[in-house]
């Protein structure tokens, strides 16, 4: 268990190895639940951003687009058994 010590002002710091667990950053939020035994669950909050963010995420260094045609050409070959 790790024990923490509680500031004057109320304030708590959480180990990195906790932060890292929650898979955390400086700024980023967390939420805390009361559970009905007494105890607090804590979960880092969802990040809300733009689906454009997504955008061009399996692009590799040095690779062109590809165009719909082509797109549907390698995956009628991959259906196809063929490599």
């Amino acid at each position: 268990m790790n024990a923490v010590t509680i500031t004057t002002k109320g304030q708590i710091t959480l180990r990195k190895e906790l932060l890292r667990h929650l898979g955390v950053h400086p700024g980023d939020k967390i939420s805390l639940e009361k559970l009905p035994d007494g105890r607090i669950a804590i979960r880092p909050m969802m990040k809300a951003g733009k689906i454009s963010e997504v955008f061009g995420m399996l692009k590799r260094d040095g690779q062109k687009p590809l165009s719909i045609d082509e797109m549907n050409e390698i995956i009628a070959k991959g259906w196809a058994g063929e490599r």
